[in-house]
């Protein structure tokens, strides 16, 4: 789901035939509103809104604006959220003996996911910076095994 069109995403052209590849169906020109949950907080459905390109803004690429009228659900039982964030500037302050490099990302083994303070494990942009969401799923998934190595025998 991406408020603009294609030619207006600002991700690489790798990333975007990667998504095909792997079967995204992606949503042009839908901007979404609200999740939706049960009431075990499971997430059931995305409510949407359809948008259309208005004037440029400040970036240069057209405005998306809402189509009054066009609010639709889609059904849903996963969200992955790709809106390109930085490392938290608290996480010094908060978590003093967690390894960070120089551009303020967790210091995290590339196989395991494990980070310089006991029981903690990171992966993707927190640890690479900005790259794909592929390469976060992938570094998520290595971090997931670890963890579950990790809960069952207790060895660091």
């Amino acid at each position: 789901v991406y408020r603009r069109s294609r030619e207006q995403m600002p991700a690489r052209e790798e990333e975007i035939e990667n998504a095909f590849e792997e079967g995204v169906k992606p949503m042009f020109l839908n901007n979404p509103v609200q999740g939706l949950g049960d009431e075990k907080g499971w997430v059931k459905g995305i409510e949407c809104i359809k948008m259309e390109l208005a004037e440029p803004d400040a970036s240069g690429r057209k405005r998306p604006v809402p189509i009054k009228g066009s609010e639709h659900v889609l059904d849903v039982d996963m969200v992955v959220m790709a809106i390109g964030q930085g490392p938290n500037p608290l996480l010094t302050s908060t978590t003093p003996d967690l390894e960070l490099n120089e551009r303020g990302n967790i210091v995290a083994d590339e196989e395991t996911g494990r980070t310089s303070k006991k029981g903690v494990f990171a992966g993707g942009d927190i640890v690479t910076g900005a790259a794909t969401v592929i390469l976060a799923m992938g570094a998520g998934k290595k971090a997931a095994e670890s963890i579950d190595q990790y809960l069952k025998d207790d060895k660091w």
